[in-house]
Parts: C-alpha cells; structure tokens; sequence
C-alpha cells in the first residue's frame, strides 16, 4: 500500500483468501481496502472466550443493579 501511495498510484488493494483473524488485523495495519475470507473466519473474529465471559460479567452486574431498583422502587410505592 506504502509503494502505491509513494508513486501516487490510484488503486485498491485487496488481501484474498485470509484464513485467520490475525491475518486481518495485519492487513488492515498495511492499508488494505478489502480483505476476502471464508465465514469461519469473520466468526473467529467476533466471537471469543474472554468476549463471552465479559458479557455474562456484565449481563450478571446488569441483573442484580435491577433487582435492587425494583426494591427500591417498591418500598416507594
């Protein structure tokens, strides 16, 4: 991408055929425009352990703050 963007040239650069989500996190640090990859791929890239485990955190936090809202909203009532 460095050398196209050196000598001016207007084009698109396509990195084809990725087979991991590293590989996509490197093509876009190069510049890439579009990168091609099987579905399994874009899967990897979105779900992971420690992704699952935050949110199920979060989820859990989220559930005991609304427990305690309904308390207390009906010892107002």
């Amino acid at each position: 991408v460095q050398i196209y963007r050196n000598y001016n040239f207007r084009t698109q650069v396509l990195v084809a055929s990725v087979r991991h989500p590293m590989h996509v996190v490197e093509a876009g640090l190069i510049g890439a425009d579009v990168v091609t990859m099987p579905f399994k791929v874009l899967e990897q890239m979105i779900k992971h352990p420690l992704t699952d485990i935050g949110l199920e955190r979060f989820l859990d936090d989220w559930r005991k703050a609304q427990a305690e809202l309904e308390k207390r909203f009906e010892k107002v009532k």
